[in-house]
């Protein structure tokens, strides 16, 4: 988990998570330098399955999960945004999923709980689509995907070709999506596996130019062409 200035939402989050965890498992969370008392409200929580982080300098979300992937150290990783809910099985469901599917990640849907002004409509992950790689990438060209890493696990033998990001990755999670597709390697789970809270806050949803979907897209192609050096060295 990556957090930031999350006292509003963090500790319903926590506590989502924490019910879900077994012996062995780990709730990693980097700070990225919170000027409330998002740190204070995760020390609060006192158990071991918690490890705190702080950057010493805001480093921005992309970064700041970077550091908490580089810092895990099991085969299943789930990301986690601070202000969604988990509900209540979906650790078991992606982990059931990976295994069974035997895929690097598994991305699924969820449920929106609207406490904004902001009128959104989600695309869904359609599982017959899982296979369909180049279509995949197509959509996450035309920005019609429905990949968001709040919903994902990955086995980590894919940090091999997703790490270190790129500097110029705006998204995390698509980067991340993108690689497993070409790596013919994931999976769509439809079953929704947490509440996805929209707020005046979230990053995710504010608007961009046209000059940024301009960049975005020129960023995809130098993607493109170096996730299949990754995976062809």
């Amino acid at each position: 988990m990556a957090s930031y200035n999350g006292s509003n939402f963090i500790k319903e989050q926590i506590s989502s998570i924490i019910d879900q965890l077994i012996p062995g498992d780990e709730l990693i969370i980097v700070d990225d330098c919170s000027k409330d008392d998002t740190v204070q409200i995760i020390n609060e929580f006192n158990t071991d399955y918690i490890k705190v982080y702080q950057n010493p300098e805001n480093k921005g979300y992309v970064k700041t999960f970077e550091k908490a992937l580089t810092l895990s150290k099991n085969l299943y990783i789930c990301l986690a945004d601070q202000d969604d809910i988990w509900i209540e099985g979906r650790l078991n469901n992606l982990y059931e999923t990976i295994k069974n599917e035997k895929v690097f990640l598994v991305a699924s849907n969820f449920k929106v709980k609207n406490k904004s002004d902001y009128k959104v409509n989600f695309l869904k992950l359609i599982n017959q689509n899982s296979k369909k790689y180049l279509g995949n990438i197509k959509r996450i060209f035309l920005g019609k995907s429905a990949y968001y890493g709040c919903t994902m696990m990955l086995d980590r033998r894919l940090f091999k070709y997703i790490l270190p990001f790129p500097s110029y990755i705006e998204a995390h999670d698509l980067w991340m999506a993108m690689n497993a597709n070409l790596l013919r390697s994931i999976h769509h789970l439809y079953d929704d596996t947490l509440i996805y809270n929209i707020h005046q806050n979230n990053t995710s949803l504010k608007e961009r130019s046209l000059l940024r979907k301009i960049r975005a897209r020129y960023y995809f192609c130098l993607a493109l062409v170096n996730i299949l050096k990754r995976i062809n060295k």
